[in-house]
């Protein structure tokens, strides 16, 4: 009777690695229990997720190497993966499941980089911009609900939205990465979309600092002005301190996302015998609900809303 917060399927956010092919699922070793999966494969897990009440689906494409390049230009490619991805869950399920979309040009880069690069590797922020408006508009076209730019490049929601606008697709929603850190959490990831080994420096000159807390406000405060429907905190679990004073201060959606090192490293507990997977699943979950999270995007998603529906 006293429980202060409830956490229930409508709460997560289940995010997806497509690949190329049919029929195919491609177990990824840092990640137990993840796969890629082909677009007809994707569709499957949109039923699922439509079936376990779980809201919305997050979308990453795993771009084959030779469709890769300096200037990113696959991910305004209308036939790409994600839209691929998209317009198939989109005719196979219709509005029963979200569909909301990365938008950034690590996977589609080359070097690995979420922007375009200088000869000296220095990610141009501007530039990017332009590129990664062109990206939004199109997976908006291929049936994006939420456009999520996980980039962190200066300006670029404003950018968005108002091509988003001035493109017909004013009901597509914007939920910005506004505190994304430079985390050592995100190996795993990496390692499912295929650019851990194409990663030439790192992302520290544009992704923020872990010692800072200030800065995650001022970031947050600026894509909201511009237009940002929600705001996302990542990593989730070392950053609920944020998440708490993000939500303090500005009292809007806030979602976190328990990267890919959070997942790994609870089953890494569960394969030592250290813990039971269930508990630490529910556990983790229920702390970004009394942080002040609206909803977490979890690798966990499915097996937490089958626990949850009991």
């Amino acid at each position: 009777m006293h429980r202060e917060n409830v956490l229930t399927p409508a709460d997560l956010i289940w995010p997806l690695f497509v690949t190329e092919g049919q029929g195919v699922e491609e177990p990824i070793a840092s990640l137990p229990g993840v796969s890629r999966w082909s677009v007809d494969g994707i569709v499957e897990r949109a039923r699922e997720a439509a079936d376990l009440g779980i809201p919305c689906l997050a979308l990453f494409p795993n771009t084959q190497r030779e469709r890769r390049s300096d200037d990113g230009k696959e991910a305004l490619n209308p036939d790409n993966l994600m839209c691929r991805a998209l317009r198939a869950v989109r005719d196979a399920l219709g509005d029963r499941v979200g569909l909301l979309t990365d938008v950034a040009l690590d996977p589609y880069t080359s070097h690995g980089q979420d922007g375009l690069v200088d000869a000296n590797g220095y990610v141009l922020n501007d530039e990017t911009v332009e590129v990664l408006v062109g990206q939004s508009l199109n997976q908006a076209s291929a049936g994006a609900d939420i456009i999520a730019p996980s980039d962190m490049m200066d300006g670029r929601i404003g950018a968005i939205r108002d091509a988003l606008e001035d493109e017909g697709h004013a009901n597509v929603q914007i939920m910005s990465y506004a505190a994304k850190y430079a985390s050592a959490f995100y190996g795993p990831f990496r390692d499912a979309v295929g650019s851990r080994g194409l990663l030439k420096g790192d992302k520290k000159t544009y992704q923020m600092d872990p010692a800072n807390g200030e800065e995650a406000l001022r970031e947050v405060e600026l894509d909201l002005a511009e237009g940002a429907d929600s705001v996302m905190v990542k990593p989730g679990l070392p950053y609920l301190d944020i998440v708490r004073r993000v939500k303090e201060a500005f009292e809007v959606p806030v979602f976190a996302y328990q990267v890919s090192g959070e997942y790994a490293m609870i089953e890494a507990s569960v394969a030592a015998g250290a813990g039971d997977r269930d508990a630490l699943v529910l556990e983790t979950l229920m702390a970004f609900k009394r942080a002040g999270c609206s909803g977490v995007l979890t690798y966990h998603a499915a097996h937490a809303a089958r626990l949850l529906h009991g």
